[in-house]
């Protein structure tokens, strides 16, 4: 536990100066907006597509990780759902809070799992996490798009609206473009490599730093029942059916770790920007985003330890 701890702490570190960089009003808030830009469509893409391009994709139990992530994921959708009548009639829990909760229980910040698992496994780990991109990014923008249509009462959007936004989704084509350059295409030209390697360094630093600008401790002030069921789903819950699927699937030793920080992650920082953009509580995806991320920093070392 001891060198989990001890990976997670320069994570959080640099998620606790994003915060003390907005707080103080040391970055302005346009500044945000800019740097949190350039991180999803320019670094991020940069950074999966150098680790995939380069993978021993032979080498990574793709099917057994990728397979027990979504399985979990899958599993986690049906359970929240299932819980939808009785969260409405008999705690008042409306539709756009409900999608809160939908994504709070499912939704995982890729950039603490990408340096969590870094830092503990280094390119494997970097590997492992994009495959695990690739396969849950699709599924759980699927979902969402059907949970704000479905209960914030957002209009039907047409097959090729749905394709479109899957297709312009930074974390979906950069897994695409590495993918095939990892299975179809030969080295990049060295200049080109060295080009995104030195793009996608700075990918892991600047997404830290805007989780940390995301979190607003007052919002904390009245935690209810959607914050403790969303944290207590996403936190243990999806980590303990992610290891068991993996378990069954035979991953094992350092994979099996990587499986579980993906897992154990809080939600992702993009579910605030989603429930902004699609009329869900974006209030209370704020609070739950800031719940999750202060106590992952203990539930990760623990479930990690445990599962791992």
């Amino acid at each position: 536990m001891s060198a989990v701890f001890a990976s997670l702490i320069p994570t959080f570190l640099i998620i606790a100066t994003g915060w003390l960089c907005r707080t103080t009003g040391f970055v302005g808030e346009q500044q945000w907006s800019g740097l949190e830009r350039v991180t999803y469509v320019i670094f991020f893409p940069a950074l999966i597509i150098d680790t995939l391009s380069r993978a021993d994709l032979s080498s990574v139990p793709v099917l057994g990780v990728g397979g027990a992530l979504v399985g979990a994921i899958l599993i986690m959708a049906v359970i929240v759902l299932a819980l939808r009548p009785v969260l409405e009639r008999h705690f008042g829990i409306d539709g756009p809070s409900f999608t809160s909760i939908f994504q709070g229980a499912t939704r995982w910040n890729t950039f603490v799992g990408l340096a969590v698992a870094g830092s503990l496994f280094g390119q494997r780990g970097i590997a492992l996490i994009a495959v695990a991109i690739a396969a849950m990014v699709p599924l759980l923008n699927l979902l969402a798009f059907y949970v704000f249509i479905r209960f914030a009462g957002q209009p039907r959007r047409s097959p090729f609206d749905i394709l479109r936004s899957f297709v312009t989704n930074p974390f979906i084509w950069s897994c695409a473009v590495g993918l095939a350059l990892n299975l179809l295409a030969p080295p990049l030209p060295k200049p080109v490599a060295i080009y995104i390697d030195i793009i996608g360094r700075a990918a892991l630093a600047a997404g830290l730093l805007i989780v940390g600008a995301g979190l607003d401790i007052r919002r904390l002030a009245r935690p209810g029942l959607p914050h403790a069921l969303s944290t207590g789903l996403k936190l243990v819950l999806l980590p303990v059916m992610a290891g068991t699927l993996a378990r069954f699937a035979g991953v094992t030793g350092d994979d099996m770790t990587v499986t579980i920080v993906a897992a154990s992650v809080p939600s992702a920082s993009a579910a605030y920007v989603l429930a902004r953009q699609m009329g869900g509580n974006a209030g209370l995806m704020a609070e739950i985003l800031t719940l999750q991320t202060l106590l992952a920093l203990l539930s990760m070392p623990v479930l990690i330890s445990l599962l791992g």
